[in-house]
C-alpha cells in the first residue's frame, strides 16, 4: 500500500508512514469529536453562499419579463418561494440565532410576501435539540451541581425544543413537578458572531438592491438577543407581568424557582395545557374559543396601552389553554418571557390615540398620530399594516366593517406588491413599533386559527384600555385636584358609554332577542 521513493532513507520512509497514519487518525478524531458547524468561517461561508445565490436569482430572473404582466407576478411568486426555501435551509443548517431570526420573519404575515412567511413558519418545528450530555454539562456549569443532586427525576426527552433552548420536565426532591429550561450550549458563543455576519450580508444586499430596507431586523436582533439569552432577565419579566396582570384570574404565569436558575438555566413550575392553535385539544376539553380570544385581547390591551410592558413572542407554543379542574373556567398559560418591549410614555399615548382613531374611523386622527409615530406620507400604508385591513375598511372604521376573506387575500397580495414601501416604512417608525407589529401579527394568526378574527369584544377592550391609559396620563400631568376630578369623571362617562354599547351589542345578538323577533313575526297583523 505504501511505496517509498527511490533513494529515500529507511528512517525517513518510516517517519512518513507514521506521520500519515497519525494525521489520518487525528483527522478522524476531529471529525467525530468536533462539530465543524461551530466554526465561524463555515457558518459565514454557508450564509454568504446562500445570500449570493438568492441575490443572483433576483438580479437575473426578471430580465426577459415585462413588469406588471401576469407572467411577471407568477415568476416573482416562484422566485420568492425558492428563495424562501434556501433561506429556510440556511437557518436549519446554522441553527441558533439564524433560526430565531427566521422565526421572526415567519411571523410577519402582513408585512412580508406569503411565500416567505409560509415557508419560514416551519422553523418553529425545526429547532435543534441538545443531547443529554450537553444538558448535564450546562446544568453543572451554571448551577454548580450534578443534575442528580438537584432533581429526583429528570425526563431525557424534552417537552419542547426552541432555537435557543429546550425544556425538560423534572421532579424536585420535595415532590414538586417543574419545567427546566436549558440553553443550547453553543448559543452564547455563536449569537454575537452570527449577528455580525447577518449585518454584513444585509448591507451587501442593500447595496445590490437599494429598495431592500431590512436593516432594522439586524438592529432589533443586536438589541434583543443579549436579553433573550439571559434567563435571569426572563425570570424577572415573568414575575413583573404576573404582578401587573394579577387582576386577571384566568392568566397563569409559572412561578420561578430562583435557587435553581441562572443565566442559562431557568426552573419554573410545570403547567399542563394545549397549544392555543390545537383545535383538537380545544374541542376535546370543551374550551370556549371566543373566551380565549376575548381574554387574550384583554391581556394584550392591558400590557400595551396601560402598562407599556409587552410580551412580544405570543406564538402558539408560548400560549397554552386549559380548563381549571376546580372552577371549570378557561385559563391561559403564558410562557417564554425572554422578549418584552418597554414602551416610553409619549409613544404609548400616541399609539393609544391612533388606535382610538382607527376604531372610530377618524381620518384626521389617523393621519395626525401616524405622522407622530414616524410614518410621514406613508400613513395610509401604516394604518393598513397596523390593522391588517384595507384602506376602505380603515376609512369606514375597523370596528364597523367585518373582515372578509377577499379583504384578507387583498392584504396579503399587497404585502408582496408594496414590499419596497413597507421596507421604507419599517425603517422610518420607532424601533418600539417593530416588535408591536410582530406581536400584532402573531395574535392575528391565533385569531385566524380560532376563527374569532376582529370580534367586537376585542375593539371594546382596546377602547377601555386606551381610555384608562390616557386618563391616567392626564392625571399625572396636573396637580389641580379639580382638574383630576374632571378627568376621572370624563373617564367614567367614557367607560360607561363603552359598557352601554357592549350591552346593546349583546342584546342585538342574544338568543332572547331572536326569539322575541320570531314571536312578534308570528303574531297576526292588525290595523
Amino acid at each position: 500500500m505504501w511505496s517509498r521513493a527511490p533513494n529515500m532513507p529507511p528512517m525517513a520512509g518510516r517517519l512518513l508512514k507514521i506521520s500519515s497514519v497519525g494525521a489520518a487518525v487525528f483527522g478522524f478524531y476531529l471529525y467525530k469529536k468536533f462539530d465543524f458547524n461551530d466554526l465561524s468561517i463555515v457558518r459565514f461561508g454557508r450564509a454568504a453562499a446562500t445570500t449570493a445565490v438568492i441575490s443572483y436569482d433576483y438580479l437575473t430572473a426578471f430580465k426577459k419579463v415585462q413588469y406588471g404582466t401576469e407572467k411577471y407576478w407568477d415568476l416573482r411568486s416562484e422566485v420568492h418561494r425558492r428563495s424562501a426555501e434556501k433561506l429556510r435551509n440556511l437557518c436549519c443548517a446554522n441553527r441558533g440565532t439564524f433560526i430565531k431570526v427566521g422565526q421572526h420573519l415567519g411571523a410577519l404575515d402582513y408585512l412580508l410576501p406569503e411565500e416567505y412567511t409560509s415557508t419560514l413558519k416551519v422553523l418553529h418545528s425545526r429547532a435543534p435539540q441538545s443531547s443529554m450530555k450537553e444538558i448535564k454539562q450546562v446544568i453543572r456549569e451554571d448551577l454548580g451541581k450534578e443534575l442528580e443532586q438537584l432533581f429526583m427525576s429528570f425526563e431525557e426527552k424534552p417537552q419542547g425544543a426552541a432555537s435557543l433552548a429546550q425544556v425538560h420536565k423534572a421532579v424536585l426532591h420535595d415532590g414538586r413537578t417543574v419545567a427546566v429550561k436549558v440553553q443550547h450550549p453553543k448559543v452564547q458563543a455563536q449569537s454575537s458572531k452570527d449577528i455580525v455576519v447577518m449585518e454584513f450580508l444585509l448591507q451587501v444586499v442593500h447595496w445590490l438592491f437599494p429598495n431592500f430596507g431590512f436593516m432594522w431586523l439586524v438592529e432589533e436582533a443586536k438589541k434583543n438577543m443579549p436579553l433573550e439569552i439571559d434567563f435571569l432577565n426572563e425570570g424577572r419579566n415573568a414575575e413583573k407581568v404576573a404582578c401587573i396582570l394579577k387582576q386577571f384570574d384566568f392568566l397563569k404565569v409559572p412561578k420561578i424557582h430562583w435557587d435553581l436558575s441562572n443565566k442559562r438555566v431557568l426552573t419554573m413550575d410545570f403547567m399542563e395545557g394545549g397549544q392555543v392553535n390545537d383545535r383538537e385539544y380545544i374541542k376535546k376539553h370543551n374550551v370556549d374559543v371566543n373566551e380565549i380570544s376575548r381574554n387574550l385581547g384583554k391581556m394584550y390591551s392591558e400590557m400595551i396601552f396601560v402598562h407599556g410592558f409587552v410580551h412580544c413572542d405570543p406564538h402558539p407554543g408560548n400560549v397554552l389553554v386549559r380548563k381549571c379542574p376546580k372552577s371549570n373556567k378557561t385559563e391561559i398559560v403564558l410562557l417564554d418571557h425572554g422578549l418584552y418591549q418597554v414602551l416610553n410614555q409619549d409613544f404609548r399615548m400616541d399609539y393609544c390615540r391612533l388606535w382610538q382613531s382607527l376604531i372610530k374611523g377618524d381620518m384626521k386622527g389617523i393621519e395626525r398620530y401616524s405622522r407622530r409615530l414616524g410614518a410621514g406620507d406613508l400613513y395610509p400604508l401604516f394604518a393598513c399594516v397596523l390593522t391588517a385591513r384595507s384602506w376602505t375598511s380603515v376609512s369606514t372604521g375597523i370596528s364597523q366593517t367585518p373582515v372578509t376573506q377577499s379583504e384578507d387575500v387583498e392584504i396579503r397580495t399587497n404585502a408582496a406588491r408594496y414590499l419596497p414601501q413597507i421596507s421604507e416604512l419599517l425603517n422610518r417608525v420607532p424601533r418600539q413599533m417593530l416588535l408591536l407589529l410582530k406581536t400584532n401579527d402573531l395574535l392575528r394568526g391565533i385569531e385566524a386559527v380560532l376563527q374569532t378574527r376582529a370580534s367586537s369584544s376585542s375593539f371594546l377592550n382596546m377602547s377601555r384600555c386606551c381610555t384608562r391609559a390616557i386618563a391616567r396620563y392626564k392625571r399625572s400631568k396636573t396637580k389641580s385636584r379639580a382638574r383630576q376630578l374632571q378627568i376621572s369623571l370624563s373617564e367614567a362617562v367614557s367607560l360607561w358609554q363603552i359598557s352601554l354599547y357592549e350591552l346593546m351589542l349583546w342584546i342585538r345578538s342574544s338568543v332572547l332577542t331572536s326569539w322575541i323577533c320570531s314571536l312578534l313575526s308570528c303574531l297576526p297583523y292588525t290595523h
